[in-house]
């Protein structure tokens, strides 16, 4: 989206659209999709379309299909009936499983929070509650537990349209939104953040402890203190902050993780959309705010607070875009926002320790044509004191990923004096390599992705999943007869295998897990199993989870009726042996929503996934058929009652019984 935008334009612009508008990167690296095209050759696809050719010429394609089927089906880490594919206003989870709403936006989140009432907003009351549009959720055991614990959530973005009356109007087919009011901005800067909550399962069902006493908003404006390399850096000062230290708040927080030492990860993603004004051309920050797409002008924040106006604090973009850590075990804590691990669209930052006892951190830059990432911290996880794990996200190696061809990766150190990264290219420390790292990236040549989002490893089994959601602006020339698609509309799956089993590896090896959209229309090109069904396949992957048992799930953002037919949901996603690559519907998401979260309790009988912006949208779904806004919703899940709005929320399934989910 544009500054130039009016109201009207920016209601009717998806946060798909968003992500998947002009392209920032103005190198020549290669593409994921032209490395993968060059692996899968013409002379490698041909060898495999005569055996196939062979094969069928004394076997019926009935034959084999039933003959895959029996094998994936036998072979299927995962037992459930799966749900059927669509769209409507509610949620819809597999049978002998209940999904009961645990937080909604509005829920108090503390014993003196006030009840929620959409038509007396005010962010002091929204302090006290429960943000908008959850995005990551991680789980954090009290004693060990797997049924008490602190439940963290991202709150990512906030939908004016849909939380205050009055906004809209529609006359005539057209669509108008009014400015926001100072309030209404401030509500906006209140529900974003993050919630730490004590949960605690009683009864086989899971309920808010109101009277936790780590329970905890963080938003827009809480107090933030700056680490690592970037810290202190004169191109971080303000004037609010003449030391380079001190930030007010965390804004656009996607996915994110909690570390082995159990603390909370926020990852700041779009950031460009709260910023407006404008900044000179010939400004020493022009070329790095604009690889950032730096200011959209999304937010009317600017309008009422000067830090967001580039005119009047062009450094203050440069303090977002970071990977925040924070102590849940302290609730006046100040939250550290980590430079080290770089500054740029974070999707995430899940982690495991390695071999030697580093901690490795896998990061999306969730943008087309942009970068995958890993931080390997200097220093050793110690379980035995927390306390000496409390700075390791201050100090270690950032790297990008680099595709080959033939199958291999490799990781390329982000480090000032090495490479191109030195005085000559604008580089004189390492602070200027964290704050414009997308630049570095460029630079060392890195692979550049469909959009990569969440990035899971996987402990049971050593590997990394990479989620690519799509890129729509893939050309023609780069297509061959094994990479069918001009534009890569679903996204696909990357698998990772770091060299010798180590995390913290360097090299290592490839390969496409799984190409999405629907296998019946041939022109897609996915590649899903055979035993997949037609409710089992999706588009564009965004969030996962693996779960203790080192299965895959994945949730999507995207899917709608327009794109695929159908919502957003939680997949379960074979991996391993015979049923690899075969794919089954586990929750749907009502109209308009995007499926985000999902987490596993340690003992795998509660899956919490997190129900984004449900309702934004309803112009192509036949049940609906104009646009949805506050007074008039294509849904009003999850109360459905005339005087709630729609309201995003955290959803707990659990096996009705007791029990390990689809076991």
């Amino acid at each position: 989206m544009n500054e130039h935008l009016s109201p009207d334009q920016k209601f009717r612009t998806s946060r798909l659209e968003e992500n998947d508008g002009p392209s920032r990167n103005p190198t020549q690296n290669r593409t994921m999709g032209e490395v993968i095209a060059a692996r899968f050759s013409r002379r490698g696809f041909l060898q495999g379309s005569l055996a196939a050719t062979a094969i069928a010429a004394t076997v019926s394609p009935i034959a084999l299909i039933t003959a895959d089927n029996a094998r994936a089906a036998s072979g299927s880490a995962f037992s459930f009936d799966e749900v059927e594919a669509g769209i409507d206003e509610k949620h819809h989870v597999a049978a002998g499983y209940d999904a009961d709403v645990l937080l909604r936006w509005g829920d108090g989140l503390f014993a003196d929070a006030p009840e929620f009432d959409p038509t007396k907003q005010s962010a002091d009351a929204q302090r006290r509650q429960f943000g908008y549009n959850n995005d990551y959720v991680g789980y954090i055991p009290i004693d060990g537990s797997a049924e008490h614990g602190l439940l963290v959530v991202n709150h990512e973005y906030t939908d004016p349209h849909l939380m205050f009356p009055g906004l809209v109007t529609l006359a005539e087919g057209k669509i108008t939104m009014a400015p926001l009011t100072k309030e209404q901005v401030d509500i906006e800067i209140a529900a974003h953040g993050g919630t730490v909550v004590e949960i605690r399962k009683a009864d086989g069902k899971w309920q808010v402890v109101k009277e936790g006493k780590l329970n905890r908003r963080i938003t827009a404006d809480t107090p933030m203190q700056i680490t690592g390399p970037a810290a202190g850096h004169d191109r971080l000062k303000t004037n609010a902050d003449a030391t380079g230290t001190k930030v007010l708040g965390t804004i656009n927080n996607c996915a994110g993780g909690v570390t082995p030492w159990g603390t909370y990860i926020m990852a700041e993603e779009n950031i460009h959309g709260y910023f407006g004004g404008e900044l000179p051309a010939d400004h020493p920050e022009a070329a790095n705010y604009e690889r950032l797409g730096i200011p959209e002008g999304t937010y009317q924040w600017a309008g009422f607070y000067d830090r967001f106006d580039v005119a009047k604090e062009p450094n203050e973009p440069n303090r977002f875009g970071w990977i925040v850590e924070v102590d849940v075990n302290d609730p006046n804590s100040t939250p550290k926002k980590r430079t080290a691990l770089g500054r740029f669209k974070h999707e995430g930052a899940e982690s495991i320790v390695a071999k030697d006892g580093q901690v490795v951190f896998y990061l999306g830059d969730d943008e087309r044509f942009d970068y995958v990432y890993k931080f390997v911290t200097a220093g050793k996880f110690n379980p035995d004191d927390r306390a000496a794990n409390m700075d390791l996200l201050d100090e270690g190696t950032l790297y990008v990923a680099k595709f080959a061809e033939d199958g291999n990766f490799e990781w390329l150190p982000l480090v000032h004096g090495q490479g191109p990264l030195t005085p000559e290219n604008g580089f004189a420390s390492q602070a200027d390599v964290v704050i414009e790292t997308r630049r570095a990236a460029d630079l060392l040549g890195a692979t550049k992705m469909d959009r990569p989002e969440d990035i899971q490893p996987n402990g049971v089994n050593g590997k990394v999943y990479v989620m690519l959601t799509n890129n729509t602006k893939r050309k023609d020339d780069q297509v061959d007869a094994a990479n069918p698609r001009a534009e890569n509309a679903f996204g696909h799956i990357i698998e990772l295998v770091e060299e010798g089993g180590d995390f913290a590896a360097t090299k290592g090896k490839w390969e496409v897990l799984l190409k999405c959209g629907d296998p019946s229309v041939a022109e897609v090109g996915a590649s899903f199993s055979t035993s997949t069904t037609a409710n089992g396949w999706f588009g564009m992957p965004d969030n996962c989870a693996v779960d203790s048992a080192g299965r895959l799930w994945i949730s999507t953002d995207g899917n709608s009726p327009k794109a695929t037919g159908r919502t957003d949901g939680l997949w379960a996603v074979d991996t391993e042996g015979e049923a690899r690559a075969t794919s089954k519907l586990f929750f749907r998401v009502p109209v308009g929503a995007e499926m985000c979260g999902p987490l596993f309790t340690p003992d795998d009988e509660t899956a919490f996934v997190a129900v984004q912006h449900p309702g934004d949208g309803g112009d192509d779904w036949e049940g609906f058929g104009r646009p949805s806004y506050y007074e008039d919703l294509s849904t009003r899940w999850p109360d459905f009652k005339d005087d709630m709005p729609v309201r995003p929320a955290v959803v707990a399934i659990t096996k009705q019984g007791g029990g390990k989910i689809a076991v």
